[in-house]
Order: structure tokens, then sequence, then C-alpha cells
């Protein structure tokens, strides 16, 4: 993987091409984002990058003046995350991530990433996190099948029979059974860019990406490679 960028989710829309057929698209604000830290193998153990997108307020954001430990951030630089942006010669960031490039190398902190990295017709991976439904039953959950609507049936919407008689006596892991829904980290894989405004550092994905308006989105150079 050589490209990868951080987006927040904007919405929905439809365009024409050049042949007249309607494509739907999914709009993403693609940075401009700042790389933070460069990670190295001498150092770190592997190469990376750490990317910042988004503006915080420095007065939210964790810093070590009093030499009291800080509780460090799973996502973020460290336990002193202002002089961590200080030291990368940018401003505190909201979101940040790594990407295991392979070019990691060629970049240097407070580097710019835009929407220019990609090219429209490139294929990518976006990774989010999905819509969050609530508690929901088998039939939302999973497309189970309805009981009998007639007015003599005990059940409609029922998962019916969860286990079974004496042996095995249990219900196995993994059954699927009415619960939570959605929230969860989602990929999906090969998409393709339909078009890229570059001024604007909007990408135009042909498809759904998921996760809510305004959501944090990755977008990375697809695994795939084949058709």
């Amino acid at each position: 993987m050589k490209k990868a960028i951080l987006a927040t989710k904007v919405g929905m829309t439809q365009i024409f091409n050049e042949d007249g057929v309607l494509t739907p698209v999914t709009v993403l604000e693609a940075g401009p984002c700042v790389v933070t830290q460069v990670k190295t193998v001498d150092n770190d153990g592997y190469d990376a990058i750490q990317v910042g997108l988004g503006e915080k307020k420095e007065r939210v954001t964790t810093k070590d003046v009093s030499g009291k430990k800080v509780i460090r951030n799973p996502h973020g630089a460290g336990k002193a995350e202002v002089g961590h942006f200080k030291k990368a010669g940018t401003t505190p960031k909201r979101y940040v991530r790594e990407f295991r490039l392979e070019n990691a190398a060629d970049f240097s902190a407070g580097d710019e990433i835009k929407a220019d990295i990609f090219a429209e017709g490139d294929k990518i991976d976006v990774t989010a996190k999905s819509k969050g439904k609530g508690y929901a039953g088998g039939i939302k959950r999973y497309g189970m099948k309805s009981g009998p609507s007639a007015h003599g049936s005990k059940y409609h919407r029922h998962a019916g029979s969860n286990g079974s008689a004496t042996t095995p006596g249990r219900v196995f892991k993994g059954k699927k059974m009415p619960g939570h829904m959605g929230n969860v980290r989602v990929t999906v894989q090969n998409l393709e860019i339909v078009k890229i405004d570059v001024e604007n550092n909007v990408i135009l994905v042909k498809g759904a990406v998921p996760g809510p308006k305004k959501s944090l989105v990755m977008i990375k150079e697809t695994v795939k490679t084949g058709k």
C-alpha cells in the first residue's frame, strides 16, 4: 500500500458520466491531512506514518506540563498531545490514525496529504464505523423469515427455538439472535473513485460508504489487484 488518506463523509448524491449514465456516489471531504509522525524500523520496529485530520482546541488537548502522568490516548500521539503536535509543526488534530505505507520513508513530519494523492479510476478500500441501529430482532438484523401472520399463530417475529433437547442441551456460540446492531468497524473493498475535486479536497466514490454524515472514513489503496 502506497496511498492513504483520512476523510469525513459529507453525504450521497448522483452524477452523470460522459456517456450520460447516472451514477450514485458518496461525497468524501479528504483532508488536507498532516503527517504528525514518521515511524521507522529502527525506532519503532516498523515503517508507518501517523496522520492527523481536523482541528482540535488546545485547551481540550492533553498536555504534560506539571510532570504528572497523563493517561495515554489509544488513538493519539502519546501522553502529551500538545507537545507531540508542536514537534510536528502543526496544530492539535481531532483524528489521528496510522497507515503502514511501503513508501513511509518518503514522508516527513509536517507534510500535507491532499485528495490529489489519488486519481480518477483508482480502486480503494474504505473503512468506517457503521450506523448504529440499537437493539434489533432477528428479522431486521439477519434477514430471518417471519412466522405465520394468521391469528392462530403464537409468534410472528420471534426467533423461535434457540437450542436443542438433552443433547447437546445448550445454545452454540455465534448463533444468530436478536441483539445490538450496527456501530461496528466495517471495510468495503474495491470501490472506484469517480471524480476528484482537488481545489476543494473532495473525492466522489461510486456506491455507498459505511457510517453517518460527518463520520471519519479511512481511504486506502485497495488490496485487490484483480478485476
